[in-house]
């Protein structure tokens, strides 16, 4: 429950500063190379064209259109989002850096290219499985 404090009481309590208080810097650069990204988006939208051209139907342009937007919108709004604060000075990790140092997760520091078959197992594996569905169906219905 919410309780009214008169201001006079607030006043009383509030401890206040000489000096601002110092912004806390957030990371949003999420740590990896631009090119896993770009290779993950890459992979979703294949796989989306892959499933596009190889059952093309005209009840399938809406569906398609719809998971295409959700893709952008879901990469291009992270991207936007490391974009804020261009003031903290951080940037995107390059290649030569993750190779150099691996990256910190939650079981422990990975390699280069560990991280990289970590993020990028699922787009392939969809992707195949979008190219291995449109051969079963082109070989069946051909």
């Amino acid at each position: 429950m919410s309780k009214n404090l008169p201001r006079d009481l607030i006043a009383d309590q509030a401890i206040i500063h000489a000096t601002p208080v110092r912004r806390t810097v957030v990371d949003r650069t999420f740590e990896l190379p631009k090119g896993l990204y770009v290779a993950t988006v890459g992979l979703y939208l294949g796989f989306l064209a892959v499933m596009a051209t190889g059952l093309a139907t005209p009840g399938l342009i809406i569906p398609m259109a719809i998971f295409t937007i959700f893709i952008v919108g879901g990469f291009g709004l992270p991207l936007v989002w490391t974009r804020l604060a261009p003031e903290s000075g951080q940037r995107t990790m390059r290649w030569a850096e993750l190779k150099q140092r691996g990256i910190a997760t939650y079981t422990g520091r990975v390699t280069a290219r560990d991280a990289a078959v970590q993020v990028l197992i699922l787009p392939v594996l969809i992707f195949c499985w979008g190219v291995t569905t449109v051969t079963i169906v082109g070989s069946v219905t051909g």
